[in-house]
């Protein structure tokens, strides 16, 4: 059987990087209580001190007879799912292109020619990459889209995002894909009309055709999203609230299950592919 393509009914072999994480382990945890799924490969950075250690023990999960290594290993993988960072995911992504596995992204903050290198991997393998796994934030960007047809210019748009304190980027993945779905619901220029925070002072008063986007970082925030439409006489608020990652690493899984499937073609799928939203 070629890598990459599992025989219907078979449990999918995993390859996980950035298995000691905090989605790592969750995507870990999540495999493991769902079932149909094993542990082909796992690693973390050189240097990490749980190398060579059982990953499942590592993880708090039990003996999985996989140990923790230092580099991608796709040998005998069916999927492999990444949440690491921009660096150590073109390295997963190598990998996969080579061994031919599909993979799934959830890693964010690539610069242009990093995504560059991800498109030409994507001619080789189906990829899914997104920067929220959420059943639910996904439901709500089409829900936005909507909204923004409708309200256009006559209402103010915001975006507040919250986050934990070790979060590294700014505005976060989901913040940024928040605002790309409305740019394009409103015919605007994300790169001209974006408004990162505002500073302070005498700032003039607020040009209609704004995006603003505001960031907080504190204590274990999993992921606050709320975008606001502030119009003449009233305000929609569309809230997403993430209580636990679980809900990321469900729909990671699901997403690897899809690139999984027999025929899947090679390129770069987002999740509302996955999920049938488009």
């Amino acid at each position: 059987m070629a890598a990459g393509r599992a025989k219907p009914g078979k449990a999918l072999r995993l390859a996980l990087a950035g298995a000691q994480g905090r989605m790592g382990k969750a995507v870990l945890s999540a495999a493991l209580s769902a079932g149909g799924w094993t542990l082909a490969s796992a690693w973390e950075r050189p240097g990490h001190p749980e190398l060579g250690r059982d990953a499942g023990e590592a993880a708090g999960l039990g003996r999985l007879g996989v140990a923790l290594a230092s580099a991608p290993d796709l040998s005998g993988a069916d999927v492999a799912v990444d949440f690491s960072s921009p660096a150590s995911t073109l390295a997963t992504v190598a990998a996969a292109a080579a061994a031919r596995v599909p993979v799934v992204i959830g890693t964010t903050g690539f610069d242009p020619r990093q995504r560059a290198r991800l498109q030409a991997a994507a001619r080789r393998i189906p990829m899914v990459m997104a920067s929220n796994y959420s059943v639910g934030m996904n439901l709500l960007w089409k829900a936005l889209q909507y909204v923004a047809h409708v309200t256009r210019d006559a209402y103010d748009v915001e975006i507040i995002e919250a986050h934990h304190h070790h979060k590294a980027d700014s505005p976060s993945g989901t913040a940024m894909t928040t605002a790309e779905v409305l740019a394009r619901a409103l015919g605007r220029e994300l790169p001209v009309w974006a408004r990162f925070g505002r500073p302070k002072g005498v700032i003039g008063p607020r040009d209609p055709r704004e995006i603003g986007l505001h960031t907080v970082r504190g204590g274990d925030i999993i992921g606050d999203h709320t975008v606001l439409f502030a119009g003449p006489g009233e305000r929609l608020e569309f809230k997403h609230q993430a209580h636990s990652r679980d809900n990321f690493a469900r729909g990671a899984l699901l997403a690897a299950r899809w690139l999984a499937e027999p025929g899947r073609r090679p390129g770069i799928h987002g999740m509302a592919r996955v999920l049938g939203l488009e």
